[in-house]
């Protein structure tokens, strides 16, 4: 089945009144977070002073049948570029059905400058939409054609700091932002075992709780925190280093054996997660499917997690139907991420603004039947992204 179009594209589905029943101002929108530039007093309030305000990019492939497939990642007009001017005009008349073909061109084309970072963003959405358009020409759910599910639900996970709500929304297992870093200094230290400790009073001694520490960390803090926390027994503490840090890692792990380490959403294609898997760096591997080189690659790196007898546990994987439907198939993934950023008080339910998109009932998710990935949005929600359709 030949691929006759591949484009960047917007959806923009209608607009809808705000939720009604908001409480408080979600923690998204005001906490802070330590991050990578916390130790740039302009920037450590917020992460939203620092990041870039690129919108989401969607890709639109389309097959002879007249089947289209849409995939989506974020960064915008660069990741577009990357899709509309080099990827789009080498994959057209390809075949459509052949993703891992077309997955490993990908690979292969973005090389003179890089395939990681926005390159593998790019690359994602062209894959994504390429699995969504042959499910839909198939008339299956992508999670059929790469296995069919493994479990009849997936157990979720809440991730953010308005823990009560997430409680009262059905959730047993919790993953809280971490506040402070090494420029918080001593006191920082303090302040963040006092978050954990009020957290675990809070959800209970018999629930899942993490910490996601987003970059934030060296090796030397990382450990001093980690000590202070043991009495709260963390399932696992989350990306600590700078991803591309790899001799740390390794030393975090001598240095703490005891504790289960995961990281992974900023690594990108399959080579590092091969590296962690050879040194027994990490415990849990957590790549981004909208970031890493979509489906495809994420299927490579749930057979290196079995091979090597880790978890993989998607990031944000229940927060888009890409996620829901690789995590229901894949009998190393035990969890899914839902990352929460509406107020509490908000039905997530009536926060979702795509069709199609599953949410968690009592902690636990089913996806959607497909076709493809499932998705319903309506031919006029698609526009160009650099011109008209």
């Amino acid at each position: 089945m030949k691929i006759v179009d591949i484009r960047a594209v917007r959806v923009v589905p209608p607009d809808r009144p705000a939720p009604a029943g908001a409480s408080a101002r979600s923690w998204h929108y005001t906490a802070e977070v330590a991050n990578p530039m916390s130790g740039y007093p302009r920037y450590k309030a917020h992460r939203s002073l620092w990041l870039p305000a690129w919108e989401q990019t969607w890709c639109q492939v389309t097959l002879e049948d007249g089947t289209r497939g849409l995939g989506s990642t974020p960064h915008g007009r660069v990741t577009a570029a990357i899709i509309d001017d080099h990827l789009a005009p080498r994959l057209v008349g390809e075949d459509g059905y052949a993703v891992e073909r077309l997955a490993d061109m990908m690979f292969r084309l973005t090389k003179p400058y890089g395939s990681g970072g926005l390159a593998a963003c790019a690359v994602s959405a062209v894959d994504l939409a390429l699995w969504d358009a042959k499910g839909r020409s198939l008339g299956q759910p992508v999670y059929s054609l790469i296995g069919g599910p493994v479990r009849d639900s997936i157990p979720c996970y809440a991730t953010g700091n308005d823990i009560d709500w997430y409680r009262e929304c059905g959730y047993s297992r919790f993953k809280l932002a971490c506040p402070y870093g090494p420029a918080d200094g001593h006191a920082g230290l303090e302040q963040n075992e006092a978050f954990v400790a009020d957290a675990r009073a809070r959800v209970g001694d018999h629930s899942d709780l993490m910490l996601d520490c987003w970059m934030a960390f060296d090796v030397e803090y990382t450990v001093e925190l980690a000590n202070r926390l043991r009495p709260y027994r963390l399932k696992w503490m989350e990306e600590c280093l700078i991803p591309e840090d790899f001799d740390s890692h390794l030393e975090l792990r001598r240095r703490l054996p005891w504790q289960t380490l995961s990281t992974g959403e900023h690594w990108y294609g399959v080579q590092p997660y091969q590296w962690a898997a050879r040194h027994q760096a990490i415990d849990i591997f957590q790549p981004d499917i909208a970031w890493c080189g979509g489906l495809s690659t994420c299927l490579k790196i749930a057979d290196v997690a079995e091979s090597a007898g880790k978890q993989l546990i998607l990031h944000g994987g229940g927060n888009t139907v890409w996620g829901q439907h690789f995590s229901v198939a894949r009998a190393c993934v035990p969890l899914l991420e839902c990352f929460q950023s509406t107020d509490p008080g908000v039905d997530p339910a009536d926060a979702v603004s795509l069709p199609g998109l599953a949410v968690p009932a009592n902690g636990s998710l089913v996806p959607n039947e497909g076709p493809g990935f499932g998705l319903e949005i309506e031919d006029e929600w698609i526009e160009g992204f650099f011109a008209t359709l």
